[in-house]
């Protein structure tokens, strides 16, 4: 997996957590619920990415 995965994954959470503190600050709901969903898919992407280096050291993907 690549760090640019990962990368882009942070940076959606982060994204999220921002709309949430607007959300917050000026009690919109819509905002709030976005930055829900942005987390939510942040870490299920970084969930999947786990799986994949997980199955990537399992299976020998570091031959040569």
């Amino acid at each position: 997996m690549g760090t640019g995965d990962r990368f882009e994954s942070k940076t959606e959470e982060l994204k999220g957590q921002a709309k949430q503190g607007l959300g917050e600050a000026t009690d919109n709901d819509r905002l709030k619920n976005e930055g829900r969903a942005d987390e939510a898919k942040a870490g299920l992407k970084d969930k999947v990415e786990d799986v994949k280096d997980a199955a990537k050291d399992l299976f020998g993907g570091n031959n040569k």
